[in-house]
C-alpha cells in the first residue's frame, strides 16, 4: 500500500472532551452527544442513538460493518448480525423527520466463498418499519480484491428511503451536465428550440461517473484506496463526495446529518463543507480522533479531499498502463510452439 499514502497515522489521542470554535461553527468531541454544529461521539451506536430525540435527523446515512472480519468490528453469526442491525434501524427510524431521508450503504457478506448480497436482507427491515425505497443506487469502483474464484466484486449499494411521500429532494443542487445541450425539438410548438434543462440533467443512480445520469443507477466514485487524497488508515473508508450528493439533494443548509457508524467521518465532513449540521459515533477511538482532526482541518480548510464531481483519472501513455514485454514474448513464444 505504500504507508506515504495514508494520511492521519499520527493523529492526537485527543483527551475527552474536547471542545472547540471555528469560523463560527462549533464542534464538541466526547462520550455524549452535545448539540452542536458538529459532534463526534466515542461510544456504541445504540447508545449514541438513544440520546438523539424523535424526529430529529433530516438525513440518516451510513455504511455499517458488513460482518466479514475487519480490525474495527467483531464478527457475528450471521442471523446474529442482521438481529443486531435491527435494533440500530429501529432507532434511526424513529430519530429520523418525517419528510427526512435514509441512506444504508452496504455491500456482501461472504462466508465459505458464498455470497450473501446484504441490501437483499436489509430492504425487509426498512419495509417492515414502514420506510419507502426511492432508489436501489449502485455505486461502482474501479479497484479492490481480486476474486479467484468468482467473479471480483467492483461496486456496493446504497438503498434510499424516504419515511413518508413528503419529502425533501433538490434535484437542481446535484444536476450534471447535459449530454447533448444543443438540442432542440424537431416537431411540436417549440420547434427549433432548445429542449435541455440549462441547469444539467437528472444524475443516476447507477453512479458510474459523478459527471453522468440517474437513470443509470450506477456511480462510478473511486474507492479510497492507497493513492487516493483522502486515505487514512481506515480499511474500509468510503469517499467525501459519495455521501455529498446525498447531503446536497436530500438535505437543506442548516439540517442535521446523522452517521451511526462514522469511522473516520467522511459524512460528517460532507455535511460540514455543505453547510449542515452534522453528528456520529464510532467504537474505536482512533478512528473518532482522525475524525475530529479532519473536521478541524475542513473548518481551517486544510482538509485534503477528491473534488466532488471531478472525473475519474485513465492513464494514458504510461509504462504501466501499456502491456509488460514480456507478455508479448510469450505470445510470440506459444505462437511459434502451436
Amino acid at each position: 500500500m505504500g504507508g506515504r499514502h495514508i494520511r492521519y497515522t499520527d493523529v492526537e489521542d485527543f483527551e475527552l472532551p474536547q471542545e472547540r470554535s471555528i469560523n463560527g461553527r462549533r464542534v464538541f468531541y466526547g462520550e455524549s452527544f452535545r448539540e452542536m454544529d458538529v459532534c463526534i461521539v466515542f461510544g456504541d451506536v445504540l447508545d449514541f442513538l438513544g440520546q438523539l430525540p424523535d424526529n430529529f435527523a433530516a438525513l440518516i446515512v451510513t455504511s455499517p460493518p458488513y460482518n466479514i472480519g475487519k480490525p474495527y468490528e467483531e464478527r457475528r453469526e450471521f442471523q446474529e448480525y442482521m438481529k443486531w442491525q435491527e435494533e440500530v434501524v429501529k432507532e434511526c427510524v424513529r430519530i429520523l423527520k418525517s419528510d427526512g431521508s435514509l441512506c444504508w450503504e452496504v455491500g456482501n457478506y461472504v462466508e465459505e466463498g458464498e455470497v450473501f448480497p446484504l441490501d437483499v436482507y436489509f430492504y425487509p427491515i426498512f419495509k417492515k418499519l414502514g420506510l419507502k425505497l426511492r432508489n436501489r443506487i449502485i455505486w461502482h469502483f474501479g479497484h479492490g480484491l481480486h476474486a479467484r474464484k468468482r467473479f471480483s466484486g467492483r461496486y456496493e449499494t446504497i438503498l434510499w428511503f424516504t419515511k413518508s411521500d413528503n419529502y425533501t429532494f433538490n434535484l437542481d443542487a446535484v444536476r450534471v451536465p447535459q449530454k447533448y445541450p444543443g438540442k432542440r425539438a424537431y416537431k411540436g410548438p417549440r420547434r427549433g428550440e432548445p429542449t435541455c434543462n440549462p441547469l444539467g440533467k437528472n444524475p443516476s443512480d447507477v453512479w458510474e461517473i459523478l459527471l453522468e445520469d440517474w437513470e443509470h443507477e450506477l456511480w462510478y466514485i473511486p474507492n479510497v484506496k492507497a493513492n487516493h487524497p483522502e486515505k487514512t488508515p481506515h480499511p474500509a473508508q468510503f469517499p467525501i463526495e459519495l455521501v455529498e450528493r446525498l447531503v446536497l439533494a436530500l438535505t437543506n443548509e442548516g439540517d442535521w446529518v446523522i452517521d451511526p457508524f462514522a469511522g473516520v467521518g467522511s459524512s460528517i465532513v460532507a455535511a460540514l463543507i455543505n453547510r449542515r449540521k452534522a453528528a456520529g459515533a464510532d467504537i474505536v477511538k482512533r478512528y473518532c480522533d482522525i475524525a475530529f482532526q479532519r473536521v478541524l482541518d475542513a473548518l481551517n480548510g486544510n482538509l485534503k479531499r477528491r473534488p466532488l464531481g471531478r472525473p475519474v483519472y485513465e492513464p494514458r501513455g504510461e509504462k504501466i498502463a501499456r502491456p509488460p514485454p514480456e507478455w508479448l514474448v510469450k505470445k510470440l513464444h506459444d505462437f511459434v510452439q502451436s
